[in-house]
Formats: C-alpha cells, structure tokens, sequence
C-alpha cells in the first residue's frame, strides 16, 4: 500500500502525478486491482505521454480531464473478456497498458472541456482532430462521440493516424498519407483556439 501511494505521488509533468492515471471504475467495480506490474517502466512511459502531448495540451487549453489513463494487464484483460471496452492487451492500437516490455506505448482517453463545450454546440470534431495534428508529436488519434473524448497516444515510433467513432466515422487520417486538407484549410477551422503554449520542459 506504501508503494502504491508513492507511486501515485510520482510526477509525470508539470501538471499531471501517476495518481491521475490510475482510477478505473472497471477496477472500482469489479474489483480488480490497477496496479503496475513494472511500476519503473509505467512510470517512465507516463512520463513520455505527459511531457509531450498532455502539458502542453493544458497550458493551451486550461484543464485536461482523464477519461481513462493506465490500465495494469490483468485489468485490461478482464475488461476486454467482459466486454467493457477495452481491446485485448496485444491489440495493436492498444494503449492503456503502459508496462508491457515489448509494447512502447502510453496513451490516454481524455476530454478538453474547453472544446467538449463547443462540441455539444455543434463544433466539428475534426477542427479539433487537425489542431493536435498540427501542433503535437501523437503517435495515434482516436475519438468517441461522448464529449468528444479521445485517445491520445505516446509512441517512441509515431503512427500519426487519426480514427473516428464520431461522424463521419472512420479514418480521417491513416498512418503513412498525407491530409486531404491543405494546411490553410486546416489552420481555418481552429483559427479561434488558444495560441499553442508549448512547455520546453515539463518537469
């Protein structure tokens, strides 16, 4: 129990601890523990996904909600065997489960109130799809209707890919091609988003 506290205590950045990212209702209802196996390497992988997309990503916009944040394997596992919206642990797009030697991967499912509130007004989620494409080093993007809730996701190899459940469902950008969007097209839909506040060092 010792442990885990100071786990928890353990930054990941400027603005985000290990703590933020291991409540689970899955864990809390199930009562499964989401405990890292290898509390090192979770820690340094969360420390990657901090300091590259989530800082700044708040410094920009103001709060960052996490949705989802790390998932321990037997966690991920139990939540994929019953259905609970979690892919099996060697999916390849799978990104909760921080600690698996041979995956480098941290992502996280997070909300921008800033955006969900303009979302619900009827903002276009791909204006917000093309902001982080322009502005933040993701290895994959994946968005879900409730809020405009997204996958964001760390890899030391980025994919650069971004998927949607929301309409127009699918891919808007798969790894390897190039947006069908010109960059003044792009840079037109979010032309009244926060100025970009990138953090030279998140620690």
């Amino acid at each position: 129990m010792r442990a885990l506290e100071r786990l928890g205590r353990e930054p990941l950045g400027r603005y985000f601890y290990m703590r933020d990212f291991l409540m689970s209702e899955i864990s809390a209802f199930h009562g499964v523990p989401n405990v890292p196996n290898i509390p090192d390497l979770a820690l340094s992988r969360g420390q990657e996904l901090a300091k590259a997309l989530l800082d700044p990503l708040q410094e920009t916009f103001g709060r960052i909600a996490v949705r989802s944040g790390y998932r321990s394997a037997e966690l991920n596992a139990y939540g994929n065997r019953h259905n609970l919206s979690c892919a099996q642990n060697d999916n390849p797009m799978e990104c909760h489960v921080w600690d698996q030697p041979q995956i480098e991967v941290a992502g996280a499912s997070v909300v921008i109130p800033w955006f969900a509130r303009r979302y619900a007004q009827g903002r276009d989620w791909r204006d917000l799809a093309w902001w982080l494409h322009d502005h933040l080093p993701y290895s994959e993007l994946c968005f879900f209707p409730k809020l405009c809730a997204f996958n964001l996701v760390w890899r030391p190899v980025r994919k650069r890919c971004i998927y949607s459940y929301i309409t127009p469902r699918g891919y808007l950008l798969r790894s390897g091609a190039e947006p069908q969007e010109t960059v003044i097209e792009r840079q037109a839909r979010y032309a009244d988003f926060p100025f970009f506040r990138a953090l030279p060092c998140s620690l």
